[in-house]
């Protein structure tokens, strides 16, 4: 990791007003280090810092990804109930998943049109619209 992407990492904790712990800022050094929005999973997460050679358990990724959500730093997108994806663009947007490749990318905001949702139950309100249009290579 460059002392660029370490630093840009450390200024995003910060601006959440999460505490900079070396693990944090390693995992958020990969996150947003170079500028680019990211869909990474636990695990692609994981094989990304031990490239680096930090010492950081898959657990610790685990935890670490939650409390950046938990933060608004990161959302997560889930695919088939049970795969979550984390998106370093935290605005409203849909997603593209990839099935051949098990990829998640973003799809043009601007070119989708939800016309009309069904009416939330009585004593619900509909929180937010999570849109995963799933692909597959002809």
């Amino acid at each position: 990791m460059t002392p660029q992407a370490t630093t840009l990492g450390t200024k995003w904790l910060s601006g959440a007003n999460l505490r900079p712990t070396r693990q944090r800022v390693a995992l958020a050094a990969l996150l947003v280090g170079d500028g680019q929005h990211r869909h990474v999973t636990a695990e692609s997460l994981f094989a990304d810092v031990q490239q680096f050679g930090e010492s950081v358990s898959l657990a610790t990724v685990y935890n670490t990804l939650r409390a950046f959500c938990d933060a608004g730093l990161i959302q997560e997108v889930t695919v088939d109930g049970s795969k979550s994806y984390f998106d370093t663009n935290t605005h409203d947007h849909p997603h593209f998943y990839w099935e051949d490749e098990n990829r998640l990318t973003d799809a043009p905001a601007d070119q989708l049109e939800i016309s009309r949702l069904p009416q939330a139950p009585d004593g619900a309100e509909i929180a937010k619209v999570d849109v995963v249009i799933r692909l597959r290579r002809t």
